[in-house]
């Protein structure tokens, strides 16, 4: 899924003081690793902000795929409102809200589409019955009746009965590129610890800003 090498991180990350780390993704990676030893549903579930034409905000759940250097990835229908959204206005905000282990991470940058390697790879990995579901479904779109949505995944089930089911032209995924990435561990009476790290581009350094809670 993806062509660059997964981020390494040492156990000391979530053992100390977060708030010394200097390379947000490293720090992301350690705390990503915790939230799947300890949310019980979706660690990898984050909330995908939009904006539309006129400038009003979306925000939906949506799951992470792959996180690496370059940035987080999810998939989507093209032509749902996020989708549609995003091709009008490549920027997104991502919230993840761990509350199992108290943290929150925000993320703001520019989107970018994934490669068409990276698509085909993950939707090769899905189960059949998703992959069925992404021909079948007009993501957004107007449904007359949940019947009418069963005959589309039948419909599919059938055209694809033998071999392998393709990924559908539609169908693909967006990597968040970071340049703001903000830290959020809870602390008693509210004194929480929060770190911010910027940079100007996404090859730019990153500079690190403790913030009052």
């Amino acid at each position: 899924m993806s062509d660059a090498a997964p981020i390494e991180h040492p156990a000391w990350l979530t053992d100390g003081d977060f708030t010394e780390v200097d390379e947000p993704l490293r720090l992301f990676t350690a705390w990503f690793a915790d939230a799947k030893r300890s949310e019980p549903v979706n660690p990898d579930a984050m909330t995908l902000a939009t904006i539309d034409a006129d400038g009003m905000p979306n925000a939906r759940m949506v799951l992470l795929k792959n996180v690496d250097q370059r940035g987080f990835v999810f998939y989507t229908n093209l032509g749902s409102v996020k989708g549609r959204e995003l091709g009008n206005a490549p920027k997104a905000a991502l919230t993840f809200y761990w509350r199992s282990l108290q943290r929150q991470v925000r993320v703001r940058g520019h989107v970018e589409p994934v490669s068409t390697q990276e698509a085909d790879a993950y939707f090769a990995s899905r189960s059949r019955m998703a992959q069925i579901g992404a021909w079948a479904s007009k993501q957004s779109e107007a449904l007359e009746s949940r019947l009418a949505f069963e005959k589309a995944v039948a419909r599919y089930t059938a055209k694809f009965n033998v071999g392998a089911v393709p990924r559908p032209p539609h169908w693909s995924g967006y990597r968040v590129q970071p340049q703001e990435i903000e830290f959020w561990q809870e602390r008693p009476f509210r004194l929480h610890d929060r770190v911010a790290f910027r940079r100007a581009s996404p090859t730019a350094p990153w500079t690190k800003t403790r913030l009052y809670p």
